[in-house]
């Protein structure tokens, strides 16, 4: 039994079938309050209220007082490329946003790229990127290439 318990092995749900049909008429056994029972809120059309509803009291999410500053709309955002993605370029070539872009491996040559270090890395490469990991680094520079960082002073 719970080695059929895996995640490839799920297939789709059985669904629930043919919607119910009420207010048809008293035969269908769904008919005349359409299964609402009599009168009440839930009753009425749109009687259903949402979750945060509370009866008319003011809700939790007005009540407690709005504070604070989210830094999210001017945080830094990266594009990720992994060391084992650079196999498509030629031994000794220049690996820029730009030839990254060109390639289809990054979507914005303008927005920063960050090399990570998943896989081996092409021989003798060039790659120009705004940051680069630690393991990226090690094994680019390994493979006979260099790591530079664009904007980065020249020392």
């Amino acid at each position: 039994m719970l080695a059929d318990l895996r995640l490839e092995a799920l297939g789709a749900g059985q669904g629930r079938g043919a919607a119910k049909r009420v207010g048809r008429g008293i035969g269908s056994g769904h008919g005349k309050t359409s299964c609402k029972g009599h009168k009440g809120q839930k009753a009425r059309s749109g009687g259903v209220k949402g979750p945060a509803f509370e009866g008319g009291q003011l809700p939790m999410h007005r009540r407690l007082p709005k504070r604070g500053f989210t830094n999210a709309a001017f945080r830094q955002r990266w594009q990720e490329i992994n060391v084992d993605q650079l196999v498509l370029f030629a031994q000794g070539a220049v690996v820029t946003p730009e030839e990254l872009s060109a390639h289809g491996l990054i979507r914005d040559a303008n927005t920063p790229v960050r090399v990570l270090g998943r896989g081996e890395c092409a021989p003798g490469l060039e790659v120009q990127a705004h940051t680069f990991s630690g393991a990226a680094r090690r094994k680019i520079e390994g493979a006979g290439g260099r790591a530079n960082v664009i904007g980065a002073a020249e020392a």
